[in-house]
C-alpha cells in the first residue's frame, strides 16, 4: 500500500495536503485494475498532472482548440460529440480536452471511460477531476493500452503521451518511486 509519506517523496515539489487526496485513490485504482508495474505508473501520472495538481488539459481559446475540435481521430467530429458539447454551450475540442491523471482526451475516450468506469463522464467530463475518478481512469488507461506488458520505459512513456514529452521529469519520479517502493 503506498502512503502519504511515500507519495511525498516520489512529487516532493507537492503540498502533502494534496497528495493526501491521492493515496487512497491511487490505492484503490493499483488494487482495482492490478497495475503491476506501479513505480513506472506513478511516474507517468505524476507527470502528466504535473504532480497531482492539474487534472484538465491546460489550454485555452487558441489554435489548440480548433485543432482539437477537428480531431477525428479522437471522435470529436461526430454528431453526437458535437451535440454533447453544444448543449454544454461549447464545443468538442475544448469540451473533451484532457482530464483526470493521465489526460482522458477526446470524446471516443470519454465514451470509452464512461463505460468502463461507470461514471458518466460524457455529459460531466470534470467528474475525471475527481481524485478517486482521476486515478481509475489512469488505471484503465494504463491497462487498456498494455503498459504493464511493454518492458521498455520509453514505450511505456509513448504510449501515454505519444512521444517521449517530459521524459527527463518521468525518469526522476521513477527513480524516486522505485527508491521509495523497493
Amino acid at each position: 500500500m503506498l502512503t502519504l509519506e511515500q507519495l511525498k517523496a516520489i512529487v516532493p515539489n507537492t503540498s502533502s495536503g494534496r497528495l493526501a487526496l491521492f493515496v487512497e485513490p491511487l490505492n484503490h485504482a493499483i488494487e482495482e485494475f492490478g497495475i503491476q508495474k506501479v513505480p513506472e505508473w506513478l511516474a507517468n501520472v505524476a507527470h502528466e498532472s504535473g504532480g497531482f495538481v492539474y487534472l484538465s488539459e491546460l489550454w485555452g481559446p487558441t489554435q489548440a482548440q480548433a485543432r482539437y475540435d477537428t480531431r477525428k481521430d479522437l471522435g470529436n467530429t461526430k454528431p453526437e460529440a458535437i451535440e454533447v458539447a453544444q448543449r454544454h454551450g461549447s464545443t468538442p475540442g475544448p469540451f473533451f480536452r484532457g482530464h483526470g491523471l493521465i489526460q482522458t482526451t477526446g470524446y471516443d475516450n470519454h465514451c470509452e471511460a464512461r463505460d468502463k468506469l461507470g461514471i458518466d463522464c460524457v455529459e460531466n467530463p470534470k467528474l475525471l477531476t475527481e481524485p478517486v475518478n482521476a486515478a481509475r481512469s489512469a488505471a484503465l488507461f494504463w491497462k487498456a493500452h498494455g503498459c504493464d506488458e511493454l518492458e521498455d520505459f520509453e514505450a511505456m512513456v509513448r504510449a501515454v503521451n505519444g512521444g517521449l514529452n517530459g521524459l527527463a521529469e518521468r525518469l526522476a519520479y521513477l527513480e524516486r518511486a522505485r527508491s521509495v517502493l523497493a
